[in-house]
């Protein structure tokens, strides 16, 4: 019988992010009205987007096979757990996807919705007595998010956000996605101590790169005190999955016609990752290499993993809603001011495919 430590491995034996878009005529898995979970500004085909192609793409890793999403298997893997989503609103739009794709076996039902823009939500799959939930905490760890009148957000970068991480006796899977948040102005504070901030007044200019490894490190040391195997009380493990920055496409003004005008992936080669988008992505993945470390004598089903999206959403400026995050924008004509949505991802659309590579390693890990 294969022994459980020589099975973790094999969850990296594909690089899913070095490969290309091809096209593919199959349809997705569910549509603008056969789901009810798709958050309206990312319902792009019934809010009257003209152009279908963004639909046919598949990602094809090029040493590996990534199958189509089966949403039984998906279901009987993640049987009799809790499966939460942390972060911002690229994990809720994740998750959507997810709740979307599995629904076309057994649909989830809305337990719970909470706090502004229903930023905290829970569903039951009964069929296979299994929970889903989102968690707003665009930071990972303890923070004030800006308003009107304060134009900076505040982070405590020695404290878990209290929010979610409350929760983790309760939670068997996790998904954390976080970025965007990071690159707003920002003071940053460890203990009582002001360390530095970003885009601010009267502080030292620090940026947000060592600010996110940081919060990344407090997330994933929490994480390994509460469920490790040396915590006699809550030790059950758990898994953690890191999904890499995803890159905005916006090309020109956001409120103006065309400001992310695409309707094709980028060729292998055409746009690369960088700058900015870059280091987020390798902050993250060597976060996650450091947790795996740290817990490697762990005897409970304690695993990290980073789902490396990075370089293939950097390929598509083709599927985020852009002028459809509102209905028939130009049903009147075209508007001086346009709004357009280039971070986010239309549903169906290519972040499906993060939750394809999420079962792909989920089944590498149980074989």
């Amino acid at each position: 019988r294969e022994r459980e430590k020589d099975r973790v491995p094999q969850a990296a034996t594909c690089d899913y992010s070095n490969g290309e878009w091809v096209p593919h005529n199959q349809e997705p898995l569910y549509n603008g009205t056969t789901c009810d979970t798709i958050k309206q500004g990312q319902n792009c085909m019934v809010f009257g987007r003209p152009d279908k192609d963004y639909l046919h793409w598949k990602w094809n890793p090029k040493n590996c096979t990534l199958p189509r999403f089966n949403p039984r298997k998906f279901l009987d893997l993640v049987k009799n757990r809790h499966v939460a989503f942390v972060g911002d609103s690229l994990a809720r739009n994740q998750l959507e996807s997810l709740l979307c794709m599995v629904s076309v076996s057994s649909k989830p039902d809305l337990l719970y919705t909470g706090g502004e823009d229903n930023k905290f939500r829970k569903w039951h799959v009964s069929s296979h007595n299994i929970t889903f939930s989102i968690y707003w905490s665009p930071f990972l760890v303890k923070g004030v998010e800006k308003t009107i009148g304060k134009d900076y957000n505040t982070l405590h970068l020695e404290s878990v956000d209290e929010r979610w991480a409350a929760d983790l006796d309760h939670i068997d899977m996790l998904v954390l996605s976080i970025g965007h948040w990071y690159l707003h102005p920002a003071i940053y504070y460890y203990g009582s101590s002001i360390i530095g901030c970003h885009f601010c007044k009267n502080h030292t200019e620090t940026g947000f790169y060592d600010v996110f490894g940081k919060a990344l490190n407090t997330t994933f040391d929490s994480i390994i005190k509460r469920k490790g195997s040396n915590n006699s009380n809550h030790g059950n493990g758990i898994r953690v999955f890191l999904t890499t920055f995803s890159p905005a496409h916006f090309e020109g003004q956001w409120d103006k016609l065309g400001a992310c005008p695409k309707t094709r992936p980028f060729k292998q080669g055409e746009r690369v990752l960088d700058g900015v988008e870059e280091e987020l992505r390798r902050i993250g993945v060597a976060g996650v290499a450091e947790a795996n470390r740290r817990c490697g004598n762990s005897e409970n089903d304690l695993r990290f993993e980073a789902l490396d999206v990075s370089k293939l959403a950097v390929l598509r400026p083709d599927g985020h809603p852009g002028p459809y995050m509102n209905p028939f924008p130009f049903a009147n004509g075209v508007p001086e001011r346009v709004q357009n949505d280039c971070v986010h991802w239309c549903l169906p659309g290519p972040i499906d495919t993060w939750n394809e590579i999420l079962l792909d390693v989920i089944k590498r890990w149980n074989r």
